[in-house]
């Protein structure tokens, strides 16, 4: 089990990668690693790099967004033949059993909407990526709805630093999950009227 402490520790190491001069390999490594096994978000790296330098901010995302994806692969593959020995592992040191077998039974109620709406939420990417690799979920559908979702966020995160600065910091470190929901409430409200009106 990942503990309080071990988390701290980690978060402060991750913190640290994002001042260093090849910030930009370690973020890549952490939005790979975060997306199948790895307990620290890239945000954490996100904030600081843009609000270093405001002018690269969407280079930053698309490194978080083309690595997340990349590492998303690997927890669907994870997830599809490997879930007997790594998978189950994985999800053991989490703690993650329930969230695993919640995401089993929403994914065979709504399917694609649970990809979309986690991949844009807080709750762990790696539970949805090694999930539904062992649901045998469309590949190409869950390859595409990531690169939405993971690229919803990053963009969103990447957006409000690029224009406001740090004044917008403290909003998003302890709002993200606000922020996040909102914009998951209008993706879907846009589709269910697109679905009504055509």
């Amino acid at each position: 089990m990942v503990t309080p402490a071990l988390l701290r520790r980690l978060y402060d190491w991750v913190m640290n990668l994002a001042h260093r001069p090849n910030a930009e390999i370690w973020l890549a490594v952490v939005s790979f690693a975060e997306s199948s096994f790895f307990p620290i978000p890239p945000d954490v790296m996100l904030v600081p790099m843009v609000l270093a330098n405001r002018q690269r901010a969407f280079r930053i995302a698309t490194i978080c967004l083309a690595a997340s994806v990349a590492g998303g692969m690997v927890g669907y593959a994870i997830g599809y033949g490997l879930y007997e020995t790594v998978g189950s592992w994985l999800v053991s040191i989490y703690g993650m059993q329930d969230g695993i077998a919640e995401f089993q039974a929403m994914f065979d109620r709504y399917g694609l909407w649970v990809i979309l709406i986690k991949g844009l939420t807080p709750i762990p990417y790696k539970i949805v990526t090694i999930a539904s690799g062992v649901a045998a979920f469309s590949f190409p559908t869950f390859v595409l709805a990531s690169i939405v979702t993971r690229g919803a966020r990053f963009f969103l995160v990447a957006g409000l630093l690029y224009r406001y600065g740090e004044p917008i910091r403290n909003f998003i470190e302890q709002r993200l999950t606000l922020v996040t929901t909102l914009f998951v409430v209008a993706l879907v409200g846009g589709f269910v009227v697109l679905e009504f009106v055509f």
